[in-house]
């Protein structure tokens, strides 16, 4: 046998030289062939005045969520928050609302709105709020109100409702919670509906 090393041993060691360093060919290639961001894909920056945004009190995208004594999951979230009042020290308001509600007996509602704010253990929302139930139902109205402390939705003004059996308008509305558990939907006040079969 000869003394020296085997051909097997020759390529072995030929090899950890040569795949390394063809590793660092390919990765070479890739750094120097690589392209250019583009102007689309780049971080976009804020194109405002720095000092009017350092000067205004507020928040964007804030969250709120929560459960009603009743056992209502709440979860209220906006585009953007500011406080009213001198200093930041009033209620506040918010834009471009969106309230999602579910109760305990898994009634769902998604209440969508222009503006919105919480106070007093109420959740008021306005500019044209839409409610999305879970049951069918899709009711319109100016302005409602969510209580943060029991499993109820008021809608005091007129409201426009398109329900699985037809339309039904208004004079107000009213989600509550029954002695029993369950959950009815109360639209009273001059009723007007518009039967679909």
């Amino acid at each position: 046998m000869p003394d020296g090393p085997t051909l097997r041993s020759r390529i072995v060691r030929g090899l950890r030289v040569v795949f390394p360093l063809a590793a660092l060919g390919i990765l070479s290639l890739l750094f120097l062939l690589a392209r250019q961001p583009s102007g689309d894909r780049a971080i976009p920056y804020v194109e405002a005045d720095a000092e009017a945004l350092a000067q205004k009190t507020g928040m964007t995208a804030p969250r709120f969520a929560g459960v009603t004594r009743d056992g209502a999951q709440l979860a209220l979230r906006a585009a953007q928050a500011v406080p009213e009042g001198e200093g930041g020290d009033g209620e506040g308001s918010a834009r471009d609302v969106v309230l999602d509600w579910q109760a305990r007996d898994g009634l769902t509602a998604r209440l969508v709105a222009a503006d919105g704010s919480v106070a007093d253990g109420l959740i008021h929302l306005s500019g044209g709020v839409t409610m999305t139930t879970s049951t069918g139902w899709k009711v319109t109205a100016p302005v409602v109100e969510a209580s943060t402390g029991a499993d109820r939705i008021v809608a005091p003004a007129r409201v426009s409702a398109e329900a699985p059996f037809g339309t039904v308008d208004a004079a107000a509305m009213d989600l509550r919670r029954q002695p029993d558990g369950t959950h009815v939907l109360d639209l009273n006040g001059g009723v007007r509906l518009l039967y679909r079969p």
